[in-house]
Order: C-alpha cells, then sequence, then structure tokens
C-alpha cells in the first residue's frame, strides 16, 4: 500500500487534492476530522482544554465551542503550544492506527493523508511521497473566510504556520 502524504498551510487547497486522489480509488485520512473527533468524543481531551483555555470554550449543550477555542488558542505562539500538547498526542495515534487498519485489510492500493502539519509531526519518514499544496496568501484567506473565519482570524493562524 503506497502511503501519499499531503501538506500545506491553511486553506492551500489540500482537501481538494486528497478528493482528487478520492475520486481515483485512494482512501483518505483527514488530519482535521480526527482532530474535530478527538475533542468531541474524548472527555480526558475536552477537559484538558476546558481547564487550560477556561468554561468559555464550552457551549451551553456543553459541546466545544471550537471558534472561542480558536480565537483563544491562535493568540499567541504559547497557547497554540498548549493546543498542540492537548490534542495533537492522541490525534497522531489516531491517524497511525487508521493507516495500520487499512494496510492490514489490505484491500486499498494507496492511501492519502491530508495534513497540514505532517512536517511539524515529523510524519514524512512514515509516507511513500509527500506533496505540498501551495496557494496565494490572499487565496487562502478568501477560502478561509468562506469557511466562516474573519479576515484577522485567517490571517491570524496563516501566520501560525510554517511558510511555503
Amino acid at each position: 500500500m503506497l502511503v501519499v502524504g499531503i501538506c500545506g498551510m491553511i486553506g492551500s487547497g489540500k482537501s481538494e487534492v486528497a478528493r482528487v486522489f478520492e475520486e481515483h480509488g485512494a482512501a483518505v485520512i483527514s488530519a482535521d476530522q480526527i482532530g474535530r473527533e478527538v475533542v468531541e468524543n474524548d472527555k480526558v481531551v475536552l477537559n484538558k482544554l476546558r481547564e487550560t483555555f477556561g468554561d468559555g470554550i464550552i457551549a451551553p449543550d456543553g459541546s466545544l465551542d471550537r471558534r472561542k477555542l480558536g480565537a483563544l488558542a491562535f493568540a499567541s505562539e504559547q497557547a497554540k503550544a498548549k493546543l498542540d500538547s492537548i490534542v495533537h498526542p492522541p490525534l497522531l495515534a489516531e491517524l497511525r492506527s487508521r493507516i495500520e487498519k487499512l494496510r492490514s485489510n489490505g484491500n486499498v492500493d494507496m492511501v492519502v493523508v491530508d495534513a497540514a502539519l505532517i512536517l511539524d509531526w515529523q510524519l514524512e519518514n512514515e509516507l511513500d511521497i509527500l506533496i505540498c499544496v501551495t496557494s496565494p496568501v490572499d487565496q487562502q484567506i478568501k477560502r478561509l473566510v468562506y469557511s466562516g473565519l474573519t479576515e484577522a482570524e485567517a490571517r491570524q493562524r496563516i501566520s501560525t504556520q510554517i511558510p511555503a
């Protein structure tokens, strides 16, 4: 089984490239999706986030208010590092588990890992191929604003990532 990583900055078009691979039969693992599942389904992670960032990140229904967490977590490098230290270990464990399950099943020729932070996580040595997707910053901002962020939030998140 071929393991392909797709990395690049937020809003660069990684997911669109992953969709093209999926249309041609590849299994796609989205790190963003796993991250959402980790914070929604793992009460230990949710409690650590609450302890670190305060009760204000919890919506009235008890779920995580991702927008409020994002505003706090991307406000400084230290806050982002705290978020990463809580969410990334279980996210990476689940990502690796999913790759292994696909490998064990033997019915997929290619798996694509859609993850902006492949290089930050030092996963490149676990991949057969790494594709880096780039896009002009104004296009990234446009995509992020379309997805619901303000322009200021989009610029803030872009500024925390490794440049293309």
